[in-house]
């Protein structure tokens, strides 16, 4: 059955990424995002199905149980890994594609109270880091990396590297996500600063020289002031 294919398939996405993870049985008994995946299929056929309460009812039960908040009218894709998983949400209008890494404290969400499509669609092989917030109904391509604590609020092409509030391309088309490394991002602050900061050295150079500059005029004034006295 389709069901238990993409439970296994899960399985094995979370074994592949995470190096904590030692078999199948471990990950189906101990990992949230396993379990909040697993409750998600059935919610998500009855409300589908025009039984939203029923499947509000799952969903609410499954946060109870792992952290992770799953609106019942979400769309997932496969072997999506929602790893720790504590304080993760993801809206009603959301989809996501295949092979998408969501970290702890991770928001799929809108920014109103509009109706309709109001939540982000995620492409394939995305990696949104932890704390991150992406907020909107626009588009995020595939093989994004969405840094630590970045809010984004407009649609991000493929291949990019997003980080900052509000969030910045800061990288295209760069390393590949598969790689799951959320430390080694470029820093678009840091990067400002250290412009800043070498400004400043230069123009202090240029501001020492024009006051050597001044004071040999002044000794060359005085000296000559002194010859005429």
């Amino acid at each position: 059955m389709a069901f238990f294919r993409d439970v296994h398939e899960d399985i094995q996405a979370i074994l592949k990424k995470d190096p904590a993870a030692r078999n199948g049985i471990e990950v189906l008994l101990c990992y949230p995002g396993i379990w909040a995946l697993i409750f998600h299929k059935p919610a998500h056929a009855l409300y589908r199905h025009n039984m939203k309460l029923l499947a509000r009812m799952i969903s609410q039960f499954a946060r109870f149980c792992t952290g992770i908040e799953i609106h019942p009218g979400a769309k997932i894709g496969r072997r999506c890994f929602i790893d720790h998983g504590m304080a993760v949400v993801i809206g009603e209008t959301t989809e996501i594609g295949d092979d998408v890494t969501l970290y702890q404290g991770v928001t799929l969400g809108g920014t109103g109270k509009d109706t309709g499509k109001r939540h982000p669609t995620i492409g394939n092989r995305v990696v949104v880091s932890s704390g991150a917030r992406v907020l909107g109904p626009f588009t995020v391509g595939d093989d994004v990396k969405i840094g630590s604590g970045s809010i984004v609020l407009k649609a991000i092409p493929p291949g990019c590297t997003v980080v900052g509030i509000p969030g910045r391309i800061v990288r295209r088309y760069g390393e590949s996500t598969e790689d799951l490394d959320q430390v080694h991002l470029p820093d678009p602050v840091a990067t400002e600063l250290e412009c800043l900061r070498r400004r400043i050295v230069m123009l202090e150079k240029k501001l020492n020289e024009q006051n050597r500059q001044l004071q040999e005029m002044q000794e060359k004034e005085r000296g000559t002031e002194n010859e005429n006295i």
